[in-house]
């Protein structure tokens, strides 16, 4: 029987971290620096310094604060991903507002974290983040459902859910039209209307809160 080869060690997600907060900054750098599977490579406090950076040294991660001096988290996304397009933008902030989270992932951020989480947290949203999953922290989580107008979802008919079970897997209004045998403006309708009874601003944030509220399963 041959001898199996060592794979040798697996290879460490290399992240850029952009926070203005210095210590807070060196504080998560060590953290994550202390896990065999992250490499903290560069670490910068503005949009101009991370898009340079970044552009040079070509990450697997960015972890953006969502306050910077020179500009506000969402609108740096663009510049970042621009700057390299395979890395994955983790949002870092200390707010749970809805509406920033909505609008982080319409910049086309891949991942939402709050600081209130534990090191171990935002390790664990790194290392998803990394794989193409797209985590969002169970606070923020949690101020996506609203608890103050019954049970969550419970006024979606059953085509609308099909239509958002859909959205929930990728598949643009085109392709659930072709799957669900409707129109396109038929679909585009219905998602409207699952975001207006979810109180959701796009198809990600209704699919956060149907997943929070059970009606969808991951």
């Amino acid at each position: 029987m041959p001898e199996q080869q060592d794979p040798g060690p697996t290879p460490e997600v290399r992240v850029v971290i952009v926070d203005d907060h210095r210590v807070l900054a060196e504080l998560l750098t060590a953290a994550l620096s202390a896990s065999d599977e992250v490499a903290v490579i560069e670490s910068v406090g503005t949009v101009a310094d991370a898009v340079a950076r970044v552009g040079a040294l070509q990450p697997d991660v960015v972890i953006l604060d969502y306050d910077l001096p020179d500009s506000d988290g969402v609108s740096a996304v663009s510049s970042i991903k621009t700057a390299c397009t395979t890395c994955r933008v983790l949002m870092l902030t200390s707010y749970t507002d809805p509406v920033i989270l909505s609008e982080a992932f319409d910049a086309g951020c891949d991942g939402f974290v709050t600081k209130r989480n534990g090191a171990s947290e935002i390790l664990s949203a790194v290392l998803a983040v990394a794989s193409d999953e797209t985590p969002v922290s169970p606070d923020m989580m949690r101020s996506l459902v609203r608890r103050d107008d019954g049970a969550v979802g419970s006024d979606l008919t059953e085509r609308e859910l099909d239509v958002l079970r859909s959205a929930s897997l990728g598949r643009t209004n085109k392709e659930i039209a072709a799957e669900l045998y409707l129109s396109v403006n038929t679909v585009r309708n219905h998602m409207q209307h699952v975001l207006n009874k979810l109180g959701a601003h796009s198809k990600l944030e209704a699919t956060a809160i149907a997943v929070q509220a059970g009606i969808l399963r991951r």
